[in-house]
């Protein structure tokens, strides 16, 4: 690219929940990327799905990629020329946009009820067709369409796609890549409530904004035709496509939180470096020419190549990250250790936050450290054993576990009242006296069956690190023999989900 066109990235999270490891990953290769080509990085908040935003989100994810140390040139704090830098504040530029489309004849309102849509569906699993919109309203004459849209009949707008042949593109690191129009959907690109979908937004953005290299996750390879085609649609030229393999389990499958901490700010709260994260993160889909594996983020940046991109399955490996973590631990000066540890969690600020829940409690200092080391750990050792109790068995306690952590995935204030309301719910939900369902959770929190009180440990500990404890508490149980995965998870989940919605009592065992 020329002086008068640099190189644009941005990396574009949707702020609806912990911000993701493969978030950072992402950005990661964005960031080495750009600086690598001395252009600008964008963040971009993606919050176009207003019943599941949280401004609480939002601000996590800033906080979580601020640690991470990716310094982003414009974006919603920072401002920008090509501002604003959420999409909930351009809905008109994406109406606009979209409007345009239904008049250039790329894409049609489309008035098909909820209910014909189901009966469609059922239609094409019976018949074993591909799922997906037929088109019926494709062939309504556009005077009719704006006719029924000016008397206020409900629709969305879909785009057109081909009938037939092929979506050609190039991706940076893949190649040449083909994919059947017959396999892509008309996507809605606005829908009944005039709000855009992720597709159209995306577009609309990356061009305004001026994206000229998307590097993204390899989920969205099946996604591009439908930007292609949009780029087309409104005379645009696309930016270059980089699809980014896919962090994987160490069993090769998708990472997902229900194998692997998938929380950017659970590893900060667990005691990761960043330099180690960013520098274990660089090695899941890059090599350095001189074949070193650990090296800082400018030394990534200063060689970075999409060419040496990797297109093999990386394995995200928590105990390589440790042991990454260790290397960078040990080779620091002293007093930097003692700096990073206290800017860590041996700060004032923390304290201060501990204190008020152990000062009733000690006669001595001494008592101090084994009273809140909780507070400090990652892994708690406990016997699994002294998970059940004699009111709730293995199995009862391995459901109600799995039961608080999708309660606490659901919830984006983070309080003691808040959390003591999850537990309140839960315990009628259950018929349970509320001391009795706590049993098993202090244990889990805490290390222990009686501790400092449950609900402020757990907001200072944070979201992410409680989690995570409710999930070595379940892999325990799981090495008792107390287990629940596979249809036996889904058909718990489903009940408990329809119980909640109809406000029933749900009890596990």
């Amino acid at each position: 690219m020329t002086a008068s066109n640099p190189i644009r990235t941005r990396i574009a999270p949707s702020p609806t929940g912990a911000p993701h490891i493969g978030t950072a990953y992402i950005a990661l290769f964005n960031y080495a990327f750009t600086k690598r080509m001395g252009g600008q990085f964008i963040l971009r908040i993606e919050d176009t799905d207003q019943t599941r935003y949280t401004r609480e989100s939002e601000n996590a994810i800033l906080e979580a990629l601020r640690w991470m140390r990716l310094a982003w040139d414009e974006g919603p704090d920072v401002g920008g020329p090509f501002g604003p830098y959420r999409q909930s504040e351009r809905f008109a530029m994406y109406r606009d946009h979209g409007l345009r489309l239904v008049e250039a004849g790329h894409a049609y309102p489309c008035f098909c009820t909820g209910a014909r849509l189901v009966k469609l569906r059922e239609e094409q699993v019976k018949t074993k067709a591909n799922p997906g919109y037929d088109g019926h309203c494709e062939s309504i004459p556009p005077e009719e369409a704006r006719r029924r849209v000016a008397a206020g009949e409900l629709h969305v707008v879909r785009m057109k796609i081909p009938a037939d042949g092929e979506c050609v593109f190039r991706d940076r690191i893949r190649g040449e890549i083909k994919i059947a129009w017959t396999g892509v959907d008309r996507q809605v690109l606005l829908k009944s409530d005039g709000y855009p979908t992720y597709h159209l937004a995306n577009v609309v953005d990356d061009h305004l904004m001026g994206i000229t290299h998307v590097l993204r996750g390899e989920e969205w390879i099946s996604s591009t035709p439908k930007h292609v085609l949009l780029y087309k649609y409104f005379g645009w030229e696309a930016p270059e496509f980089a699809h980014l393999p896919l962090l994987r389990n160490p069993d090769k499958s998708k990472l997902s939180k229900r194998k692997n901490p998938t929380g950017i700010l659970y590893y900060r709260d667990a005691g990761y470096l960043p330099e180690a994260l960013n520098n274990y993160l660089g090695l899941m889909a890059y090599s350095m020419p001189d074949g070193r594996e650990i090296f800082s983020f400018d030394e990534l940046a200063a060689t970075f190549d999409l060419d040496r991109v990797s297109l093999g399955g990386p394995v995200f490996d928590l105990q390589k990250l440790a042991n990454f973590n260790g290397q960078y631990l040990r080779r620091m000066d002293v007093r930097a250790l003692a700096d990073r540890a206290t800017s860590w969690k041996l700060n004032p600020s923390l304290w201060q936050r501990i204190l008020p829940l152990v000062q009733p409690r000690i006669n001595t200092f001494s008592e101090l450290v084994p009273m809140t080391a909780y507070f400090f750990a990652d892994q708690l050792h406990y016997p699994p054993a002294a998970l059940i109790t004699g009111d709730i068995d293995g199995l009862r306690t391995a459901r109600l576990l799995k039961i608080a952590q999708w309660e606490i995935e659901k919830t984006a204030a983070w309080t003691s009242e808040v959390i003591k309301a999850i537990f309140i719910g839960m315990a009628e939900k259950e018929t349970l006296k509320l001391k009795t369902l706590l049993m098993p959770f202090f244990v889990a929190i805490t290390g222990a069956p009686v501790s400092l009180p449950l609900f402020e440990s757990m907001e200072i500990l944070g979201k992410d690190m409680v989690l995570r404890r409710l999930q070595y508490a379940l892999e325990a149980l799981a090495g008792q023999g107390f287990t629940i995965k596979g249809k036996e998870l889904k058909q718990l989940e489903a009940v408990y989900e329809a119980a909640c919605a109809a406000s029933k009592t749900f009890i596990t065992s």
